[in-house]
């Protein structure tokens, strides 16, 4: 009797799968969440020291806080409904912005402009390029006794100055935009350094061949710095305003050491350049010590600063945008 064997081959097992090492367990592991732990420390310190005391404050500003008292009372909004009709607020408001503006936008053409011209092949331009800086890194109690030895009244070097092409003297804390264009242009020498060197960096990323390019087709410098280091230049140039904004909107120093005498802090016998954060101290703190009150003046500045910002940003993407379509 015949046996039929099965033709078929005899099946293979299964490969075993080796289970990772722990090597490549602990490598896994280093590339998924290692840049956590690595951002964590600057979100737990701004978590301690930026965001509890932003969320603290908008709880103060909800109460009738008295900084000398011990039992503050909540009162819901009304220190906000009280700043809506403060003509006092809205005049520190007028004048921060006027300082603003008058400070900021020449700070940044003349930052722009001084760092093109420090990009040229200049002899020692390393040397020049520190001495931008040296304005930036002088105490700020100096540059103010200085500028208010400038622009004094009787024996101030400007007014000496406009006196020999037959202008007036200018008392220069007692009118309002006088005081602005002073406070200005102290911000201007102590600042305008700092931007020139952020510009700088980002013209030294920009490739030389577009240059050389561009002066085959018969470009001079002007042109190409409208057309080409400008348009480059943009995200840098959103960076600054951003950040001049931030730091012109929070304006405290200058005026308050430009005003000097009992009413330091209010910026003048008739609050000439009192800014909002000088407005806030003097709620918040000495003579008043209205903390509460000054609390809510604080999360106006907030506002006030992020609206401001988000419109220089629009604007400059709407004309960056706008000069390209022109380009093309």
């Amino acid at each position: 009797m015949a046996v039929q064997l099965d033709a078929r081959p005899p099946v293979a097992p299964a490969p075993r799968t080796a289970r990772p090492s722990r090597r490549h367990r602990l490598s896994r592991f280093d590339t998924k969440y290692s840049p956590y732990l690595y951002v964590a420390p600057f979100f737990l310190l701004f978590g301690v020291f930026g965001l509890y005391p932003l969320i603290y404050t908008f709880w103060v500003s909800l109460h009738d806080w008295d900084l000398l008292g011990t039992n503050p009372a909540f009162i819901g909004f009304d220190n906000y409904t009280a700043l809506m009709g403060d003509p006092d607020f809205w005049h520190a408001v007028v004048n921060t912005l006027g300082i603003f503006v008058i400070s900021t936008v020449p700070q940044l053409l003349l930052a722009l402009w001084l760092a093109n011209l420090l990009n040229r092949q200049l002899r020692a331009r390393t040397t020049w390029r520190m001495a931008v800086l040296i304005p930036n890194v002088t105490s700020t109690a100096a540059v103010a006794i200085v500028f208010a030895v400038l622009f004094g009244r009787e024996f101030g070097m400007i007014n000496w100055l406009l006196d020999h092409v037959g202008i007036d003297a200018i008392n220069w804390k007692a009118n309002r935009f006088a005081s602005w264009v002073a406070i200005s242009t102290m911000v201007d020498w102590r600042w305008t350094g700092y931007n020139a060197l952020i510009f700088l960096a980002a013209m030294q990323a920009i490739p030389r061949d577009l240059y050389e390019s561009a002066s085959i087709d018969g470009a001079n410098r002007s042109r190409q710095f409208w057309s080409i280091t400008v348009p480059l230049l943009k995200p840098t140039i959103v960076f600054a305003v951003i950040i001049s904004t931030i730091g012109g909107l929070q304006l405290f120093t200058e005026p308050r050491l430009f005003n000097s005498g009992t009413n330091a802090i209010r910026g003048g016998p008739l609050r000439e350049s009192q800014t909002v954060t000088m407005y806030m101290f003097e709620n918040a703190f000495a003579p008043n010590y209205n903390f509460g009150y000054g609390s809510a003046v604080a999360w106006l500045l907030f506002a006030l600063i992020a609206v401001v910002a988000a419109v220089n940003v629009l604007l400059l993407r709407r004309l960056g945008g706008g000069a390209g379509k022109e380009d093309t």
